[in-house]
């Protein structure tokens, strides 16, 4: 899937500056360009990657929003033509979807996202998708809060939109710092392995676990997934969620369709974005991995397997025919509303929004904690 990418935010920038990277590194030749834009110079100032853009500078001065999400769809809604002037660089007669990337939890993304996503809709005639960061249980309930209020509005005026819990991807007992980006490279691999899916490179270059594997170059697979079963997987709008999965492979393929089987189960049960969403209107499953190692049976048993498990008839499968000594599955499931964990967020930032209510309410001095009063002290 060829994809132009922006990110707002601080964790939308990083993150698209790692997806960036991660398909330059390998060759996968998907993403087309690649924009950051945030209301804070300092978030900016690290990322070489993709081109930058500052926001709201008349506002807030380059300081940031301080996590008010209103004043951060504020300043995106008032510089949106600059946003979109710099954006269309990045865009490529080859790009097939738009990627808004954000941290749902901050200021400038959460308040920013859902406002860039209603102009790009109205302007671009490729599919507009947002790819959301939800705070994890531990982040404090201001960002439970925005992630709140962003989430309904993003899911509205984007064409889907994945979801990423910070609580899924990270190992247990890692520093705050350690937990962030391991879940930001976890993203960048497999939010760019799915973007790389039916794209023709040379297939030798990064593997599964990111190091080179040999020079064999391109090679074909027997069904090779493309980017329109990707988009028609998210064609049914409001919550997407993707899982991935790997383990080492016999050399006869024959021995692997178990192994298959196994990698889509823990795909979904265990290495999903959203734990616990196995309900889907529809599902896309992509076996990766050295085509001389993919079974066809442990394909065709894995996928009836994901149409039970998500009780979707529109479930799909293919091959990403990649150099290496593992097979791995990427499980993308669309709408995918209905999840407990979903659920629980929802609970816990409504929870959330009802505390920063009380806590404005019972401190006047919390009506002038605004960072666009900065200038006046």
């Amino acid at each position: 899937m060829k994809v132009s990418l922006v990110g707002v935010g601080q964790a939308g920038g990083k993150i698209t500056e790692r997806l960036a990277r991660f398909d330059a590194e390998r060759g996968f030749d998907a993403v087309q360009g690649a924009l950051a834009v945030n209301s804070a110079t300092a978030d900016l100032q690290s990322l070489s990657v993709a081109e930058t853009l500052l926001v709201g500078q008349d506002r807030v001065n380059g300081h940031g929003v301080g996590g008010d999400n209103e004043l951060g769809a504020e300043v995106m809604d008032a510089d949106v033509d600059s946003v979109v002037d710099a954006f269309d660089r990045q865009m490529s007669s080859r790009t097939e979807a738009i990627w808004i990337v954000a941290g749902l939890g901050g200021g400038t993304g959460s308040g920013g996202a859902p406002v860039l996503a209603s102009t790009l809709e109205r302007i671009y005639d490729v599919p507009v998708y947002a790819l959301g960061i939800l705070p994890g249980r531990n982040e404090g309930s201001l960002y439970q809060a925005n992630a709140g209020r962003s989430l309904k509005t993003l899911v509205r005026e984007a064409d889907s939109t994945l979801l990423i819990d910070n609580d899924a991807w990270h190992e247990q007992g890692e520093s705050i710092e350690g937990a962030f980006e391991t879940i930001n490279d976890r993203i960048a691999r497999r939010v760019g392995l799915l973007f790389a899916s039916g794209e023709v490179f040379d297939r030798g270059g990064g593997g599964l676990t990111g190091r080179g594997s040999s020079d064999r170059g391109a090679i074909a697979a027997e069904s090779v997934v493309d980017s329109s079963e990707v988009i028609n997987t998210l064609r049914n709008g409001g919550v997407s969620a993707l899982g991935y999965a790997s383990e080492l492979a016999a050399e006869d393929s024959a021995e692997n369709v178990h192994t298959v089987v196994t990698v889509a189960r823990q795909a979904l049960l265990t290495g999903t974005s959203l734990p616990d969403a196995t309900d889907a209107e529809a599902a896309l499953l992509v076996v990766i991995g050295d085509p001389d190692r993919i079974p066809r049976k442990g394909v065709e048993r894995a996928r009836r397997w994901l149409e039970d498990e998500t009780e979707s008839m529109q479930v799909r499968g293919g091959d990403f025919p990649l150099e290496s000594d593992r097979l791995a599955a990427l499980v993308l499931l669309g709408g995918a509303e209905r999840s407990e964990r979903l659920e629980s967020f929802l609970e816990r930032a409504r929870k959330a929004q009802t505390e920063e209510e009380q806590t404005s309410e019972a401190d006047p001095a919390a009506a002038f904690a605004n960072d666009d009063l900065e200038d006046l002290f």
